[in-house]
């Protein structure tokens, strides 16, 4: 079992204990020299839900919230759930099922009002939203972003880092500005599947070598991610559990020690308000 001198944090991967291989994709980080996960809940279609109403994304989060408790018991440090509403939603919604724009907007906000709930009482860390990657109609764009700016009045009032799947850039200048208008600390818009350097927020940067190169030469902040999948039926999608803290070994080798706790130490605490140093039990 690899073991580090320093936490070891995966910001965005996912865990499906019904579908997928759950706690046992943790025991593969963890074996790796993982010691902390940030869990983000699988799409609602995905975990075999048709919502219809914000209630109905509940049982997603609540799979999540549960997966994260296993997690923990696995680590040698813990796990968090991100809670939130995929963006790509908007597209089952007005594509598969005939949903009006307008309509499907307030569907994934009231989702979101819900994940909310979770960040206030404790049981989850952040919350998760963004806007479609791919080409979508003026109307279905206009909506998710005004679904995206009702993720950030809720960061706002739950004061908590929000998590973005957006289009691939590294500028989200229209983000931070809409952040700005609400008082949400810049740091705390988090690009999810970023590359190795991003203006308007923090990047979570793809675990690739060349990505993170770039973020360990620049020296600001940053985190690792996998966006592990967790999906049987795509084996080979994005990157395997055991990528962060094999990316971790080499950039030590590379001699990226500042790097390192910039990742898994400085920007947690100053995105998340999280210790993972106090957090890591050995």
């Amino acid at each position: 079992m690899q073991t580090f001198d320093t936490p070891v944090v995966d910001n965005h991967l996912h865990l499906d204990p019904d579908h997928g291989r759950g706690v046992e994709a943790v025991k593969d980080f963890a074996r790796s020299g993982g010691t902390h996960l940030l869990v983000v809940n699988k799409p609602s279609w995905l975990l075999g839900h048709e919502v219809e109403t914000g209630e109905d994304f509940r049982p997603v989060f609540e799979t999540t919230i549960d997966v994260v408790r296993d997690a923990s018991e696995l680590l040698d440090g813990k796990a968090w759930p991100v809670l939130g509403v995929h963006p790509g939603l908007v597209s089952k919604l007005v594509d598969d099922r005939g949903y009006d724009p307008a309509d499907a907007r307030d569907l994934m906000c009231a989702g979101l009002d819900v994940a909310a709930e979770y960040v206030r009482a404790g049981d989850a860390l952040a919350l998760k939203s963004g806007r479609p990657h791919y080409d979508v109609t003026d109307a279905v764009w206009d909506a998710s972003n005004a679904v995206l700016r009702h993720g950030l009045d809720l960061a706002a009032d739950c004061d908590c880092a929000l998590q973005l799947h957006t289009e691939s850039t590294t500028d989200l200048s229209d983000v931070a500005e809409w952040a700005d208008e609400r008082d949400v600390p810049r740091e705390r818009v988090v690009k999810h599947y970023a590359q190795g350097h991003l203006t308007g927020g923090t990047p979570s940067v793809m675990s690739n070598k060349d990505r993170l190169e770039d973020a360990a030469e620049r020296g600001v902040p940053f985190l690792m991610e996998t966006d592990f999948v967790d999906d049987p039926d795509r084996p080979g999608a994005v990157m395997g559990p055991k990528t962060v803290p094999r990316r971790v070994d080499w950039l030590l080798d590379e001699g990226h020690d500042d790097a390192v706790r910039n990742a898994h130490v400085e920007t947690p605490a100053l995105v998340y308000d999280i210790d993972t140093e106090s957090t890591l039990d050995r």
